[in-house]
């Protein structure tokens, strides 16, 4: 058995749960390797299953990752599926998540075309980024007086044909920060805070791909797990088809949990953080190999 370990170039440097998976795996008696999606040398077929890790660069070339995605999948069992991407790396799909009464952060999409005298700013600070995006790129928080600021900001992403995504700033994320709760296999496996990013000024990037970040270990509220639980059953298609997930949410004004964003694609799953979570990634890996069914 050899599993794929699906990343990008830059990634494959940066990723630090890709050597603990690694590590677990062989544990368990299965070789894995990193494959970088966008290199044509790779024969996908000679792997038993492809797990999607950490393309972070998908973001500036969707319709490409998707195509690759779609090209792949008669060819080795992908993980997770095709139509899972694709549903995943729009934001917009925060907008079913609403419809199916889900709880999210409020959230206005604008869309290349509109007039921006048709676009309502909420009171205080607004957050401003694009639809299509990853790890906080052209994401900024502009202060209540901002007003120009932030219209610029949606001008700038819709004039380049791109959808624009307008929240408001939920202040308790100064304090409690944001909680990312890890599924594998549609099973609760553990949690992380991470600290506020949007503090005012420019965000720190690494190597142009995501935010720093501050991460610690979390366990979750009651009601933080029971809405992470709603959002992976309205997932399109079922969490069955999930090999793993990641739940950010975050309080609301009111102090009630609310979905931030829904990582069903190239999440950092933050395996040194959790006893045992490598093994458990590791474990449901095993359990999607031919050899296994």
């Amino acid at each position: 058995m050899i599993v794929a370990l699906v990343t990008d170039a830059t990634a494959c440097r940066l990723d630090e749960d890709i050597p603990l998976l690694r590590d677990a795996l062989r544990t368990l008696g299965i070789a894995s390797e990193p494959a970088l999606w966008d290199d044509d040398a790779v024969a996908w077929s000679r792997f038993d299953l492809a797990v999607v890790r950490s393309p972070w660069d998908y973001f500036r070339r969707r319709d490409a990752f998707l195509d690759w995605a779609d090209r792949v999948a008669p060819l080795v069992s992908l993980a997770n599926p095709p139509d899972v991407l694709r549903w995943n790396t729009d934001k917009c799909y925060l907008a079913d998540l609403a419809a199916a009464g889900v709880p999210i952060a409020p959230t206005t999409f604008v869309t290349p075309g509109t007039a921006l005298e048709h676009v309502d700013l909420p009171d205080g600070d607004v957050v401003v980024k694009p639809a299509v995006s990853a790890g906080a790129n052209d994401t900024e928080r502009h202060p209540a007086g901002g007003r120009d600021a932030a219209l610029a900001h949606i001008r700038r992403l819709i004039d380049g044909g791109r959808t624009a995504m307008v929240q408001p700033y939920l202040r308790a994320v100064d304090t409690a920060g944001e909680t990312a709760l890890l599924f594998f296999e549609g099973v609760y496996s553990h949690a992380i805070r991470k600290g506020p990013i949007l503090r005012g000024g420019p965000v720190e990037m690494v190597e142009g791909l995501f935010a720093a970040e501050d991460i610690s270990p979390r366990d979750p509220r009651p009601a933080e797990r029971r809405l992470a639980e709603r959002a992976l059953d309205a997932v399109p298609g079922g969490r069955d088809q999930l090999l793993y997930a990641r739940v950010d949410v975050v309080p609301d004004d009111r102090g009630t949990p609310c979905v931030l964003e829904m990582e069903l694609t190239e999440p950092s799953v933050f395996l040194s953080h959790s006893n045992g979570a490598a093994e458990r990634f590791a474990g449901a890996i095993a359990a999607r190999l031919p050899e296994s069914r």
